[in-house]
């Protein structure tokens, strides 16, 4: 039999202290709501970071290989497909696609009002599975046949703003000289809440950028490279720029759009923040928990020394007190938390304001390393605040402790 353990647990599920009783419940239901707190707090932070990222990485994957330019021109320096690097992409495995894009600046017109807007132009070789959560209304232009499509997809912003709707048919001005024109056929409807891409860019197809380009079928305006979870993304970054050709440029995603990974990194600076206060008040409130069972058991510690318990014997028993009461907070805890979450997943009864959260509702990601890491965490914070009033408790003379009134 483990002695300390059966101390303790008999201490605990003793029914002789009201107060003491009390006490436990709010140590078990501190522990339980700051990891509670803390657990949903990350999940829902995670969400966001996984869904902003998603968002940005489906229009422009984690970095682009476009040619060096010292032009302020609208109109891109054109790069072949036939290099080194795009037609064997596949030998790296942390690549997971390779995409030809390019973008031409233009003018939707209507018989209402005129917008200045950016055409992508995608091809055959376009990923529509990452960008398909994007598409709210419609499909994807058809943009493999051999000869060039004028179907477009456009935001849902610049569809509200136009007055245009799925079929409507709009005449796009090109910037170039000499100017030409496209009568272009709306054929999806997306949206990401991103003021950066629904503003400003359209999508359609990439020959018809080559056409008005005069460009041959190789050329492209730059690629779009997904990677994985394999490498750090600047790693990732030093391996293709050292692989594609000397006047081509390789820019990371997260340098191009910085303004949306800041907010990440704001946001993170202040969970870790929120976190370590909950933290703290967690343990804090362990202490005074031992400190009172002291309180109240003194004299049964004088009996326990008085029979020749050691100091050892007497900081297990308190010890296990703790880890026993921080097991059940743990457990109550993860039960609150994964049970908010699973609700908030699966039916998303937490609603957002799209405009500002670019997102329209609460989202979840499911990170178990986290939450396994969270909860070693706490148990072992939570275990080293406990070892001050156990040294308190290892000083206690056994006269004074059976003296104790």
């Amino acid at each position: 039999m483990n002695l300390p353990d059966f101390i303790a647990k008999r201490t605990i599920n003793s029914k002789t202290g009201q107060f003491s009783g009390s006490i436990f419940k709010i140590a078990i239901s501190s522990i339980a709501i700051g990891l509670a707190i803390m657990l949903v707090a990350l999940l829902i932070l995670g969400g966001f970071q996984k869904t902003i990222k998603d968002k940005v990485y489906s229009f422009a994957g984690h970095m682009q290989v476009t040619k060096y330019t010292l032009s302020n021109s609208f109109d891109e320096s054109p790069i072949s497909t036939e290099t080194s690097f795009f037609q064997n992409h596949r030998d790296f495995s942390f690549v997971e696609h390779v995409q030809g894009v390019a973008y031409k600046a233009g003018l939707l017109k209507t018989e209402e009002a005129v917008e200045g807007v950016v055409i992508k132009g995608i091809g055959s070789d376009y990923d529509t599975a990452n960008f398909a959560s994007n598409l709210i209304k419609g499909r994807f232009p058809n943009v493999d046949s051999e000869n060039y499509t004028t179907e477009v997809i456009i935001s849902k912003e610049i569809a509200q703003l136009l007055r245009l709707e799925l079929l409507d048919k709009v005449i796009m001005y090109f910037v170039q000289n000499p100017p030409r024109y496209r009568q272009l056929e709306i054929v999806g409807i997306y949206e990401t809440g991103l003021e950066d891409f629904d503003d400003r860019i359209i999508i359609g197809d990439i020959k018809m950028i080559q056409r008005l380009n005069d460009w041959n079928e190789d050329q492209v305006g730059g690629y779009e490279v997904f990677i994985n979870d394999e490498l750090d993304e600047e790693e990732a970054e030093s391996i293709v720029f050292d692989k594609v050709e000397a006047d081509q440029f390789v820019n990371l995603t997260s340098q191009k759009y910085p303004q949306y990974f800041e907010w990440l990194e704001l946001l993170n600076q202040n969970v870790r923040l929120f976190l370590a206060l909950i933290l703290f008040v967690a343990c804090f409130n362990m202490v005074a928990v031992i400190f009172i069972l002291t309180m109240e058991r003194t004299p049964m510690i004088g009996m326990l020394k008085s029979m020749g318990a050691n100091n050892k014997l007497i900081r297990n028993i308190f010890l296990m007190s703790g880890l026993r009461l921080t097991f059940k907070g743990l457990l109550y805890g993860n039960v609150v938390a994964i049970g908010f979450a699973a609700m908030q997943y699966y039916f998303q009864i937490i609603p957002l304001d799209q405009e500002n959260y670019y997102m329209s509702f609460v989202p979840i990601l499911w990170d178990f390393k986290m939450i396994i890491g969270l909860n070693l965490l706490v148990l072992v914070v939570v275990l080293i605040s406990l070892f001050l009033p156990v040294w308190f408790i290892a000083r206690m003379k056994p006269i004074k402790a059976i003296r104790f009134d």
